[in-house]
């Protein structure tokens, strides 16, 4: 066929726009039967890179059936890489091996660019991604995403929609049944706690967990049954649980955070209340708790701790009686001393409140040593900004003009 010819043009023209949307739709067989064309002068790039991208696709399904998650995410780069750097399907299986990764956020950040409703245009829905049509696979990734996120009334309509779409295909049926059996145990759990019958909905939790058992909110509902139940050794390994899978799990910290509290294990309890406390800055509940957990952990270490207070603020120190006060406190105080118009002074300030909110059991203390000239003289300061910290009235360390890391840190050091 002459290069000349419209049909040449033509068919080339169709094995260029399949190898390009090879990336975008997944399209390799067309790709191939374009670039194969009887007649058709080959060129060894584009079929090399064609031949790259489905043997990177092939090994991705190898892997993925004998579950090898990291091995999916690699041939799926390597995939991208070589071509199909806006395919769909390799998205959406990236999505799923992030999810059996425990990386449930990444999961779904990864194909926040995809459409829900329809993620194929119509003359694509019915290609072939790991045995299951290309818009059920969609599907199926989404539903197994919105059950890891605890929404599960939308996973279950997303299941549908892939069984509507592939309903002979025994993944998305295993799939669909699932979904609709843990959502189904999740209902039940709910309704039997809401009416304090909580061995009952420990045992419905555990049976969505028995089919669902990478489900992190079942974990951390049924923490909270055992925590009803004075169980709080079972309580925190269902958190532990839910932790391992979603990290950053707020509500079960403080399930584990409470639990620990009930053990008295003070020192687990402040690590986790102080974490909750960078999370929920305004959550005076959790600042509370903070504080009673210090405290208990200070009484159990033999430290003195009456008279210790409630905190949140940072307070104005004019004085020198006031001072001396401030700082014979039990436990701990930080002393910030400053001008109003020094730069670092003003730069280093919203990291101090900061600070004094995170840590309700400690005294913070600022003092300005143009208006309290007599503070400074007794104290010894020239420059500014100066952090001392005292314990018990007795100072443990001065830090001149201190990096924000090294101010936390010091800070935590002495409050410990």
């Amino acid at each position: 066929m002459s290069p000349g010819n419209a049909a040449y043009r033509s068919n080339r023209a169709a094995a260029l726009t399949g190898l390009g949307r090879l990336g975008r739709l997944g399209q390799v067989e067309d790709a191939r039967k374009h670039l194969c064309y009887p007649g058709l002068q080959l060129d060894p790039a584009e079929l090399q890179k064609l031949q790259i991208v489905e043997k990177h696709i092939n090994k991705c399904g190898d892997v993925r059936r004998i579950r090898d998650w990291k091995g999916v995410l690699r041939e799926v780069d390597a995939a991208v890489a070589a071509g199909a750097d806006s395919c769909v399907q390799l998205f959406m299986c990236r999505a799923e091996a992030l999810l059996k990764l425990h990386q449930i956020d990444d999961a779904e950040s990864c194909i926040s660019w995809i459409p829900k409703s329809k993620p194929h245009p119509g003359s694509l829905s019915q290609a072939r991604f790991f045995g299951m049509f290309s818009e059920a696979y969609c599907f199926f990734v989404r539903a197994q995403i919105e059950m890891a996120f605890g929404r599960f009334e939308n996973a279950v309509t997303t299941a549908e929609k892939a069984s509507q779409i592939d309903p002979r295909n025994v993944e998305v049926a295993v799939l669909l049944n699932n979904v609709r059996m843990v959502a189904r145990a999740r209902l039940r759990g709910n309704d039997l706690f809401k009416s304090e019958r909580f061995t009952e909905a420990c045992s419905a939790y555990g049976e969505g967990l028995r089919l669902d058992p990478s489900n992190s909110i079942l974990y951390c509902n049924r923490a909270a049954c055992w925590f009803k139940l004075g169980q709080w050794e079972r309580s925190i390994e269902d958190c532990n649980q839910a932790l391992h899978i979603q990290p950053d799990y707020t509500k079960a910290i403080l399930r584990r955070a409470a639990s620990n509290s009930k053990l008295e294990r003070w020192e687990e309890a402040v690590t986790d209340y102080e974490l909750l406390r960078r999370e929920l800055p305004d959550d005076n509940e959790v600042a509370e708790n903070l504080f009673h957990a210090q405290v208990a952990l200070k009484k159990s270490r033999g430290e003195e701790v009456h008279n210790l207070k409630f905190g949140g603020e940072v307070e104005d120190i004019s004085g020198l009686e006031q001072f001396r006060a401030a700082i014979s406190l039990p436990g701990v105080s930080v002393v910030h001393f400053e001008t109003a118009s020094n730069l670092q002074c003003k730069q280093i300030s919203p990291l101090v409140n900061t600070l004094c909110s995170r840590n309700p059991s400690i005294n913070f203390l600022k003092v300005n040593i143009q208006t309290s000239p007599a503070v400074a003289a007794a104290e010894n300061v020239r420059v500014v900004p100066t952090f001392k910290i005292y314990k018990n009235g007795s100072q443990v360390k001065e830090i001149i003009c201190p990096s924000h890391d090294m101010l936390e840190h010091s800070i935590r050091h002495y409050s410990l």
